[in-house]
């Protein structure tokens, strides 16, 4: 899915846009889009549509706009109604702004760099996504108060830009663009002044001069004042022949190959709802900072729904500034489930390293291309979902300069000597706050005894507890106590764990088919046991077979996040709830035995 802002504000599931309607509903969804990640109230988006008359129907409409959009938009993007307003959450979508932001700022840190090639790469990439002037199809409300904004960073974009080209020594096509800009925008001094350095390169001394003394008298006319430093200095600087002819090689990057590759930018957009954890990120950060010049890895495993890709997205925003020359992502997983291959991944790697994978490479070539050009940089790579330490082991980068962080279900032995961090489940505190964050503060505050319950009924895991605030959150006119009762029930409680693609019982079932078959008939047998916490013998004894295959099979359980471990004299098993409740639902009866010691 692709939004777009600048231009008409469009939704591009493919390559026509989705048929939206009017101004007003456009409106809503630039609205939203502008803020997304954040609350947008009733009364902001009143303003939008209305300015300061609304009709006295606006909740009404609002409401009916939101849920349009929200039928057109389908799965992929997220509107939920939170606390007094509507929060948008795009996911995986591509958002024009964000992408113009994101090459303006790095375009902005090369040209600082003195990478001029890298510069007018990012900043032509970025203001490339402009299809005409921003919020094309929006109420005059809406315009009048986003575009000037949008606008003076399009314009800003474009003279950092122009100054890479001029650095480059491309003079002589930037006056043609030079001449039409000053008179669209007379009153820029920037512009002007790059107009008149672009003319004295070309050997126009005399039309440089006759650009400042016009820019001088247009000045003086439309607001009474005299050019500023940036036009005035251009203008000394060529009557004392001062002002460097042509660009010079070396300060142009062209010495230096690799800085004219792009620096990739792969992060997903950083989670919005995010709470607790500050241990976790603590750890990470310092995993990367400890030893200057080595980096590190870091290994996030945990149960299945625990969050690992959360953390680790939030995590390597919070660390992007630690890695100048980028970020690389991927998840190692398809939308089936199934595992990408080490060449699928290299080759998506070295494409945003701005190397062309040659398409007859074997897996062998691709390592060596993707470790001789990631070699002296300081970058962050992000290996989601991994399946095991074959998938891994090609794509860990040879340099110790560059961050790894891995999530994954199970320990690899891929990645030893790193740091291994298993994420917890979120305390009753997070919990509270991780739910405020999805369906609003007040609404979880109206009535605490449901909200204990519902809290309880998650068992700390975060993926429960993002289905229970989101299922709050659409349903404006559930109560929590509704919710909490439909939780309650212990043998429908999967069930109600579930909202769209979000499901706690296939997120179980997906790691279940990890195990050997043995396994998966052992687990549902399991829950026989009556205690709490169990030794390999009881579980030998439920099973009918002898300890040391039994505990061969609990290891692989463990090792699938399906059972807990602990180890105050001799290694106890347990099931998280969620767990336990999921295997109840497993073929295979239970059978009632004594507890053994």
């Amino acid at each position: 899915m692709e939004l777009k802002l600048l231009g008409p504000v469009e939704a591009r599931p493919g390559t026509e846009p989705v048929p939206l309607g009017g101004t007003k509903i456009h409106t809503v969804l630039a609205a939203l889009l502008l803020n997304h990640g954040s609350l947008v109230s009733d009364s902001q988006l009143s303003t939008a549509l209305w300015g300061c008359r609304p009709p006295t129907t606006r909740s009404a409409q609002i409401y009916t706009y939101a849920s349009r959009l929200r039928k057109h938009l389908g799965p992929e993007v997220d509107l939920v109604r939170l606390a007094q307003g509507y929060l948008i959450r795009i996911g995986s979508a591509r958002l024009d702004l964000d992408d113009f932001q994101r090459g303006a700022r790095l375009g902005r840190e090369a040209l600082d760099q003195h990478r001029y090639y890298d510069a007018s790469t990012h900043l032509r990439s970025a203001l490339a996504l402009w299809q005409g002037p921003a919020l094309a199809n929006v109420t005059e409300h809406l315009a009048e108060r986003e575009r000037p904004s949008l606008e003076e960073a399009r314009l800003v974009a474009l003279e950092h830009r122009i100054e890479a080209d001029l650095a480059l020594g491309r003079h002589r096509e930037l006056v043609p663009e030079l001449t039409g800009l000053t008179g669209e925008h007379p009153l820029r001094e920037r512009l002007r002044a790059q107009l008149m350095a672009a003319l004295y390169r070309c050997d126009r001394q005399a039309d440089a001069l006759g650009v400042f003394h016009t820019g001088r008298l247009t000045l003086a006319d439309e607001l009474g004042v005299d050019p500023g430093p940036v036009l005035t200095g251009t203008y000394q600087a060529i009557l004392r022949r001062t002002l460097v002819p042509d660009a010079q090689p070396a300060a142009a990057g062209v010495t230096v190959p690799r800085q004219s590759r792009p620096v990739p930018a792969m992060l997903p957009p950083q989670p919005a709802d995010f709470a607790g954890r500050g241990d976790e990120l603590q750890r990470i950060r310092l995993t990367f900072t400890a030893q200057r010049g080595r980096a590190g890895t870091v290994l996030l495993t945990g149960m299945p729904g625990i969050g690992k890709s959360t953390l680790a997205v939030r995590a390597a925003h919070d660390c992007r500034e630690d890695f100048p020359d980028g970020q690389l992502y991927a998840d190692l997983r398809r939308p089936d489930g199934s595992p990408r291959s080490p060449w699928e991944v290299l080759s998506l790697f070295l494409r945003a390293l701005g190397v062309a994978p040659p398409d007859s490479a074997d897996l062998d070539e691709l390592v060596g291309l993707y470790r001789t050009h990631t070699a002296g940089k300081r970058l962050l790579v992000i290996l989601d979902r991994a399946v095991g330490g074959h998938q891994i082991t090609p794509l860990l980068p040879s340099d110790p300069g560059i961050g790894v962080i891995v999530t994954s279900r199970t320990h690899l032995a891929a990645v030893s000597g790193g740091t291994v961090l298993t994420v917890p489940l979120l305390t009753d505190a997070e919990a509270l706050d991780f739910l405020g964050a999805l369906a609003g503060p007040e609404r979880i505050r109206e009535n605490p005894e449901a909200t204990r319950t519902i809290i309880e009924a998650c068992a700390g895991l975060p993926l429960a507890l993002r289905i229970s605030g989101m299922r709050l959150a659409v349903h404006a006119h559930w109560s929590t106590s509704r919710l909490a009762r439909r939780l309650s029930v212990p043998q429908t409680r999967l069930e109600e764990l579930s909202f769209g693609e979000l499901d706690v019982e296939q997120r179980l079932l997906s790691s279940l088919m990890g195990v050997s078959p043995q396994a998966r008939q052992a687990l549902p047998r399991l829950t026989a046991i009556p205690t709490p916490r169990f030794p390999a013998e009881a579980a030998a004894l439920v099973l009918g077979a002898a300890e040391g295959p039994t505990e061969r099979l609990l290891d692989d359980l463990v090792e699938a996040r399906l059972l807990e471990v602990s180890t105050p004299h001799r290694p106890q098993y347990s099931f998280h709830e969620l767990v336990r409740l999921f295997a109840l639902t497993l073929p295979g009866p239970a059978m009632s035995v004594r507890s053994v010691a």
